[in-house]
């Protein structure tokens, strides 16, 4: 899939990480280790010393906790980052296997409510160091101006608390931080000062056949930005990355580092400079003194308890997790927005039968784009989408048709014959926050005796419009290129907002640079503080807002 989202329900996760790779387990077993035992770097940390205090702890080791991670620990600080999930190693962890990879996936069951309840698994949420850019597939576009403005543009929604032009430097220096793959210029945007510093990858068989089909219909298409290697690239604190083999199976993890995941990336540099990650580290508690300050972080490592003592906690553990433990640490509750506003992308997909042979497995998932639909003429809802063309991975495929045709048994067998001549076409766009899309803690207990999270999600008629919008073009644009039996799945990406920024604390969690406003050594950072969805991507925002956060962090240390 083009991003990090497959709807597929949640399953218990067993609070023991196990391997799941079929043959890793037989190679252990061969060699005397047991397939449930924490391999190579997993090996539990020393326990801290009771009066140590580090400068920084942070909560994930994803797109929003990395990047400061590396930013803090190169400015001298002394970090530690906490990891639910065990640490990988990509060369003997990932298989080109759908259903072994399961583990990179958060699996602990969360509760979905609402008329367009959001599915799990893994949609969204990922478990091991490096956390959801594990299993992402590496779609990196830029926000638009307009995305940070939508109340002014249509009097709805919310505008962020700064304009774009406070990310765009972050923007910039991922890209060529990351390697990013992609076209120069940017048809949507020519002004950049920088172009990508790769070429863009090679599109796959459905990127070729909505390329020439948009081009008979007047709309335009570019390869896509792709945070995966076209090319050799140097990364600083790792060395050379080896380039993309184009094997498709970027949700299942890429085992030879083309892909620009934490783990290869920001998180290796962060070490480099002295940070520590702790894995399989799971935080229940988060302590404070007689003032509201935080003074330290309770977590489960091993079946053994640990408390680690911090001067300022950043708390990077995604829209989910997040608004989850402040809930259950009674933090920053004041201004009343705590695991309110959810939003979740409309992600319509449309798929085709073609008598050509497509291979969707084959190739960079989220090969092509289209941003002429970022505001459309015709438009009657607010805010705007792209459009993107889909690789996909077998079960993941089989997975959706039994949800979106009802397909099951020998129906299924015969539909799935015509796998490799499928081709779809989706839809990544705007959701305006509302009050009836919330997180809450239900009753229901978690394999740790904790409440599971329960999201409420029902897209509005805002997001309905722009789901017709969109299939019917999408539709248009298989029809052109000649496909049959065409159909639509509705689903919703990502998940988004329960912890916002804003400007005052009246109305938002944290402040414009992150901290909240009720607990002074608390700054969140991850996509929990969007105020507005983006018509694009979320990964590479939440790695701009880990970079901006840091500095901010640094800025008012100096001063």
């Amino acid at each position: 899939m083009p991003d990090e989202e497959v709807l597929e329900e949640g399953v218990l996760n067993p609070v023991k990480p196990e391997i799941q790779d079929p043959l890793l387990q037989a190679i252990l077993e061969e060699n005397g280790t047991p397939a449930t035992a924490p391999t190579g770097e997993e090996q539990p940390n020393p326990l801290p010393n009771p009066t140590d205090i580090v400068d920084c702890v942070v909560i994930g080791t994803g797109a929003g906790g990395a990047p400061l991670l590396a930013r803090l620990a190169m400015a001298g600080l002394r970090v530690v980052a906490l990891e639910a999930g065990p640490r990988h190693d990509a060369r003997t962890d990932y298989a080109t296997d759908e259903k072994a990879q399961a583990f990179l996936f958060w699996n602990d069951e969360r509760l979905s409510a609402g008329k367009n309840p959001v599915a799990f698994g893994r949609n969204n949420s990922g478990t091991g160091v490096g956390g959801s850019t594990l299993h992402y597939t590496a779609y990196t576009p830029r926000a638009h101006r307009g995305d940070l403005i939508l109340h002014t543009e249509f009097g709805q929604g919310v505008d962020w608390p700064f304009g774009i032009e406070e990310l765009e430097p972050y923007y910039e220096e991922l890209e060529h931080f990351m390697g990013i793959s992609g076209p120069t210029p940017y048809p949507w945007d020519p002004s950049r000062r920088k172009g990508y510093p790769l070429a863009p990858l090679p599109l796959n068989g459905a990127a070729l056949l909505m390329q020439k089909a948009c081009a008979q219909l007047g709309i335009q298409t570019s390869p896509a930005a792709n945070a995966a290697l076209s090319a050799r690239y140097y990364q600083e604190g790792i060395g050379w990355r080896e380039a993309c083999t184009n094997r498709g199976f970027c949700q299942a993890g890429c085992n030879i580092g083309a892909k620009a995941s934490m783990d290869v990336t920001f998180l290796p540099l962060a070490e480099a400079h002295g940070a520590e990650i702790r894995a399989d580290a799971f935080v229940t508690e988060i302590e404070r003194d007689a003032q509201g300050s935080i003074v330290a972080v309770v977590y489960e490592q091993y079946g053994q308890t640990v408390r680690q003592r911090c001067k300022n906690l950043f708390l990077c553990a995604g829209a989910v997790e997040t608004p989850r433990l402040l809930m259950l640490n009674e933090l920053a509750l004041t201004s009343g927005q705590v695991g309110k506003h959810f939003m979740a992308h409309p992600g319509v997909q449309v798929w085709g039968t073609f008598p050509e042979d497509i291979r969707p497995y084959k190739g960079i998932p989220g090969g092509l784009i289209s941003e002429d639909t970022h505001r459309p003429k015709d438009a009657d809802f607010a805010g705007g989408y792209l459009l993107q063309s889909i690789g996909v991975m077998p079960v993941t495929f089989a997975s959706q048709m039994a949800r979106g045709r009802k397909l099951w048994g020998q129906a299924l067998r015969d539909y799935m014959v015509n796998y490799n001549h499928i081709a779809g076409i989706n839809i990544l766009g705007d959701c305006l926050p509302h009050e009836a899309n919330f997180l809450e803690l239900s009753d229901e207990k978690d394999a740790r005796g904790l409440p599971k999270p329960r999201l409420h999600f029902t897209a509005q008629e805002n997001e309905q419009r722009m789901n017709r919008h969109a299939e019917k073009l999408m539709r248009q644009i298989w029809e052109a290129a000649g496909a049959t039996d065409i159909w639509a799945f509705e689903r919703y990406a990502h998940v988004i907002g329960t912890a916002r920024m804003g400007k005052s604390g009246d109305d938002a969690v944290v402040n414009p640079d992150g901290r909240a406003f009720d607990v002074p050594n608390l700054y969140i950072c991850d996509n929990s503080v969007f105020p507005s969805a983006l018509s694009v991507n979320p990964a590479l925002t939440i790695m701009a807002l880990s970079l901006r956060t840091a500095d901010k962090f640094l800025a008012g240390l100096k001063a």
